[in-house]
């Protein structure tokens, strides 16, 4: 059988990296509400024909460096993120043979869940106790 993704997570595995991905899902949290007031003040500036640049656009372009070395982050170990507000995440796995995704809150303690590739959350299942 032929799997779509290269790396599948074992729970064990997918849960030992809860702590660094809450880490970064709390970093772009921020960087993305950091990058709306800058697009606030940029446009505000821009519609008064004020000119723009210098520290304004280079923190800007320093913040949006940083989303997507984050981003990369997820995506060079094939984790997806969902939702990004939500901090909902995929892990690709293998259960029963079968390649699924082990389905992560932020909010949840630990990896309870997992659903078919094409479910999506509505589809979650809870892995037996």
């Amino acid at each position: 059988m032929a799997f779509q993704f290269k790396k599948h997570y074992t729970r064990e595995e997918a849960q030992s990296l809860l702590p660094q991905l809450r880490k970064w899902l709390q970093r772009l949290a921020l960087l993305r509400q950091l990058l709306a007031g800058q697009d606030q003040r940029i446009d505000a500036l821009l519609s008064g024909g004020a000119d723009v640049g210098g520290d304004r656009v280079n923190a800007r372009v320093r913040h949006l460096s940083e989303v997507r070395q984050l981003l990369g982050q997820f995506q060079s170990r094939e984790i997806q993120i969902k939702d990004l507000e939500r901090g909902l995440v995929d892990f690709p796995a293998v259960i029963g043979g079968k390649e699924v995704f082990l389905c992560w809150e932020q909010d949840e303690d630990v990896i309870e869940y997992w659903h078919d590739l094409d479910a999506g959350y509505a589809g979650r299942e809870r892995f037996p106790i």
